[in-house]
């Protein structure tokens, strides 16, 4: 079949476990976890009550009170940490280094099909999800090409060797990238406001669920101001090392305007997520120096201000 997956070694889960995981995350993330069942994952992001994001999740169900964010393998610990200062008088626990369940990305024209022989039904829509006793199944695109699947068998890690052709971490790393999905890795913990990673654009934030940690600066952006940079896809067309806070230069000024939010590299090219200006967009992106190679930019597949 036409389609490929890779475990995701990159990648982690953050269990929490207890009748008080939803109504916990509720106060202290942007998304709306009442929305969550075992047929609904959702993303969103916790902050500093300063507004700067601390991680961002994929937040799922894994069985009865039994709950996971998704997010960078570099950041599971420090989040468990910065989650833990407030969820000592809920009855639930955070479990940072439960191993038993493994990430895996699916992507391609097939993987749908491939899917449903495996595990007998599909998600109907992004962020949905199906599940069973050993696996979570979740669409994270609106045409049904790309999927993560966590699992705890063998046996279905076997079928997806089976069916699939074997891809990379990388190859689906650029994929998120030209989604326009930010992702928060260990060198840019609590340096972003939401929407300068364009969480307003990308489903992270609801801004009718009520307070939550950070919420007054992030509400305050949004009714009130504007987010000083955005998120763009740029590409280079040569194999590059631009790790996570790379600065980025205004071709024009000479200025930084912007950093590298996630970089990933595949089939000779290089693929970025930029936090920049949008007067250092127009000029052109120089990486890592005044004197750099000009990042190349590429299209967002949403709009990034309300027209």
């Amino acid at each position: 079949m036409n389609c490929q997956y890779s475990h995701l070694e990159q990648e982690a889960l953050l269990h929490i476990i207890g009748p008080d995981t939803l109504k916990f995350l509720q106060g202290q993330t942007t998304c709306d976890t009442r929305k969550v069942t075992p047929h609904h994952a959702l993303p969103g992001a916790f902050c500093t009550p300063q507004g700067r994001v601390v991680c961002d999740f994929l937040l799922c169900e894994l069985g009865p009170d039994h709950f996971a964010l998704r997010l960078r393998r570099d950041i599971r610990v420090a989040s468990s940490v910065a989650f833990g200062k407030y969820i000592i008088f809920s009855k639930a626990q955070l479990d940072p280094v439960r191993e038993d369940w493994a990430p895996y990305g699916v992507w391609g024209p097939q993987a749908a099909s491939a899917l449903e022989s495996i595990f007998g039904e599909l998600p109907s829509e992004r962020f949905g999800a199906t599940s069973g006793d050993d696996f979570v199944l979740i669409q994270t695109d609106e045409q049904g090409r790309q999927f993560e699947c966590y699992l705890r068998s063998a046996a279905h890690l076997a079928r997806l060797n089976d069916l699939m052709q074997t891809g990379t971490e990388a190859e689906w790393q650029i994929l998120q990238i030209t989604n326009g999905i930010a992702r928060i890795e260990g060198a840019t913990v609590a340096e972003y406001v939401p929407q300068t990673l364009n969480y307003d654009r990308t489903g992270h934030i609801s801004f009718n669920k009520g307070c939550y940690t950070g919420q007054e600066v992030v509400a305050r952006l949004h009714y009130r101001g504007k987010p000083k940079r955005r998120s763009y896809v740029t590409k280079l067309a040569v194999m590059a090392n631009c790790p996570a806070g790379t600065a980025v230069y205004d071709a024009v000024s000479g200025e930084q305007i912007g950093s590298i939010i996630n970089s990933s590299t595949a089939f000779g090219d290089t693929h970025a997520l930029v936090a920049a200006t949008a007067g250092g967009v127009a000029n052109g992106l120089q990486l890592g120096a005044t004197d750099g190679p000009l990042l190349t930019l590429g299209e967002l597949p949403y709009a990034l201000e309300t027209p």
